[in-house]
């Protein structure tokens, strides 16, 4: 796929990848062999119908491939655009065994922004059941959710936190991976759905979930609230000025406009060099923001080697064609700070592999006396984070597990409350925006027969 130039690009917040043109999309879709079984469609977290989709997008029947991808899928320019397929539907791709597979999120994304340049197409919403249902959370899951139950014909409120719905489609993925005016988009097409959507409104506060189900109107509760809360290293000088989480580095870029100061009206400090604790997708998004906030040099510090790097290889192969660094078998031990408690340097130490852990990457092992001293101002601890304790934490009789997130059935998203469902990252941990998005779904299905009293 085209791309911006890396010199061009790191110096500004535009869009990275510029999409195909029609010419590319339609030669792209045309090799896909229509496997009678289309083994692509077992990667998918949201059971789209793979084939039939790019088959339409071969004949130039974008309305016709756009129609087929949102019987499944509620938000198409968002899936395009961030979910990993090379390791989800196109890893099964019988094109991919010997060759390139389809490239069939950059297709999807053709066929969404084609439906956002031509005007959105009306969706099939059935009669009201006289039902409605509350949704905690407008990340990818909550929208899923909502989207799937209002086409059902149940009324749904959203309640977002924050003051815009999209959750960490918001606030965590950059603007130059997706722009954040495809999001909304996105979003007002929920909307027309009927879906309502309540910003400023954190169910926890103002309400808990009991009070929704019992006075607050609502039949049944959906709890799809993520992971926002950073974990952190816990070792000596992480308090100083100068370390952000990933979360705080992020939201203030992303959400509230950091990187237009002082248009926008809040600052952020970016010194001279920045290093970023962590190896996934979201120590990408950080270094490479840092970047293009004015840094001279980033650094990606990873305790493993580059092949153990759990980010996907587009966003590695972007951030190094864009001058970020990789210090590997690397980790930090203290953060080093001056008299005023500004970050100075960072102590590290360095590491080889050892054998296979749980997670079936070579555990990293320090080598003893091996320590130095690297020179820093910011440090972005980008090493995951955990789920938002918030609603857990104020509704009684729900279940949680030792991490904190809900215990829920995975094949219903049903919960320990009657009347109360949960999934995404709340409940597994950290995950991918489509695998969200399935359970976003699963959990639609199960509450739609609840509301029928078929469960």
């Amino acid at each position: 796929m085209p791309s911006q130039d890396p010199f061009l690009r790191a110096k500004n917040f535009n869009e990275v990848a510029l999409g195909y043109t029609e010419q590319a999309v339609v030669a792209e879709a045309n090799r896909c062999l229509q496997c009678k079984n289309a083994p692509c469609r077992q990667g998918c977290p949201v059971e789209v119908d793979i084939p039939a989709f790019i088959g339409l997008a071969a004949e130039r029947d974008f309305a016709g491939a756009i129609k087929k991808l949102k019987e499944k899928n509620a938000l198409p320019a968002v899936c395009g655009r961030v979910c990993p397929q090379e390791s989800q539907c196109e890893k099964y791709c019988t094109l991919g065994k010997k060759n390139e597979p389809v490239a069939i999120g950059r297709i999807e994304r053709y066929c969404a922004d084609w439906e956002l340049a031509n005007g959105v197409l009306p969706q099939q919403v059935n009669p009201p059941t006289g039902k409605s249902v509350a949704v905690v959370g407008s990340g990818p899951a909550g929208l899923t959710c909502a989207a799937d139950l209002a086409k059902l014909g149940h009324e749904v409120t959203v309640f977002e936190a924050l003051h815009v719905p999209g959750g960490v489609l918001m606030y965590g993925i950059p603007e130059f991976r997706l722009p954040k005016k495809v999001v909304q988009a996105e979003i007002n097409n929920l909307k027309n759905l009927g879906v309502n959507i309540e910003v400023n409104a954190v169910v926890g506060k103002f309400a808990v979930v009991d009070e929704l189900l019992n006075g607050g109107g609502f039949d049944a509760v959906f709890i799809g609230t993520g992971a926002g809360l950073p974990y952190f290293m816990n070792i000596p000088g992480e308090n100083a000025c100068g370390v952000y989480s990933a979360n705080e580095f992020l939201t203030r870029t992303n959400l509230m406009k950091a990187y237009r100061f002082p248009d926008a009206d809040t600052p952020i400090r970016v010194g001279d060099k920045v290093a970023v604790l962590g190896g996934g997708n979201v120590a990408m998004d950080a270094a490479r923001t840092a970047l293009r906030l004015g840094a001279k040099e980033s650094w990606i510090v990873y305790r493993r080697s580059k092949n153990e790097l759990p980010a996907r290889h587009e966003e590695v192969e972007h951030a190094e064609e864009e001058g970020v660094k990789f210090a590997f078998l690397t980790s930090p031990t203290r953060i080093i700070y001056n008299s005023d408690y500004w970050v100075i340097a960072m102590e590290c130490l360095q590491y080889k592999l050892g054998e296979p852990d749980a997670s079936g990457r070579r555990s990293p092992v320090p080598i003893p006396g091996s320590e130095f001293v690297m020179d820093v101002d910011t440090v972005v601890v980008a090493i995951g984070q955990g789920p938002n304790p918030l609603v857990p934490r104020t509704t009684k009789g729900l279940e949680c597990n030792k991490k904190g997130n809900i215990v829920a059935d995975l094949a219903t998203g049903a919960t320990s409350k009657p009347g109360v469902f949960a999934g995404g990252d709340v409940v597994t941990g950290a995950a991918t925006v489509i695998l969200a998005m399935g359970a976003g779904r699963t959990a639609a299905k199960a509450i739609h027969a609840y509301l029928n009293g078929d469960s």
